[in-house]
């Protein structure tokens, strides 16, 4: 049975990094899409992003475009978010979820259908 562990949340302020990891247990990620997804209190959870098995799909969402980097690396079973210039709205509890990837385009046709996921991380960002 494949389980998946987020780890690397912290307290941080405006304008700092954190990086997460997504890693697994009880098998191989290598042919699943991972997507990273997060909710701040009071909210519902959002996707934030996305990657396919191969990393030939990635997705963001506006929000974070241009400061969050997702990438894998298969050889060490983990999937990672990188997230420069964070800001207080980012703050939430972050969860990797995972999904067998048998899609031409993972990460435009995968929606809702995640069926392993962590136990999330929780990142706050403040001054």
């Amino acid at each position: 049975q494949l389980m998946v562990v987020d780890s690397g949340g912290g307290l941080v302020q405006p304008g700092r990094s954190l990086r997460l990891s997504c890693a697994a247990s009880g098998g191989s990620l290598d042919w699943y899409g991972i997507g990273w997804f997060r909710q701040a209190p009071g909210k519902e959870r959002e996707e934030v992003s996305c990657i396919s098995h191969d990393s030939y799909s990635i997705s963001y969402t506006d929000s974070v475009k241009g400061r969050f980097t997702i990438s894998r690396d298969n050889t060490v079973n983990k999937v990672y978010l990188q997230m420069n210039n964070l800001k207080p709205e980012d703050t939430g509890v972050y969860y990797c979820a995972a999904y067998w990837d048998s899609f031409p385009d993972f990460c435009a046709e995968v929606k809702g259908r995640y069926n392993y996921w962590g136990q999330g991380t929780q990142v706050t960002v403040s001054s």
